[in-house]
């Protein structure tokens, strides 16, 4: 019986790795779309990634993609970040986990 609950257990564990995964991908979208509204169009990649990544906790975010895009007076934030498997850190998943979120570009007086 005991090897049903340890597996049971990693099983879980792993699920909970991949929510986690999915809460920081999106927030770092939210974060990342936020700073780029706010900065100028030429420093825009540049504040987006740097917010993107500034709070993934550091096993997340060796793996992290971020990237923004503008169209239409609207910024998009597309973040995609690996999945560990059972310790963050270590081996990943060979899959991402993919944060999206937009704003619309405030204005300049």
């Amino acid at each position: 019986m005991t090897p049903v609950i340890i597996a049971t257990l990693v099983v879980l564990w792993q699920l909970v790795l991949v929510g986690y995964t999915y809460t920081l991908a999106g927030n770092a979208a939210d974060e990342a779309v936020r700073a780029a509204t706010a900065a100028d169009r030429g420093a825009r990649q540049g504040a987006c990634q740097e917010a993107g990544r500034d709070k993934l906790p550091g096993a997340w975010e060796g793996g992290a993609e971020v990237s923004c895009d503008t169209a239409g007076g609207f910024v998009t934030a597309d973040v995609r970040i690996e999945v560990p498997i059972l310790f963050p850190g270590t081996v990943s998943f060979p899959f991402t986990v993919h944060g999206h979120a937009g704003a619309v570009e405030e204005e300049t007086d």
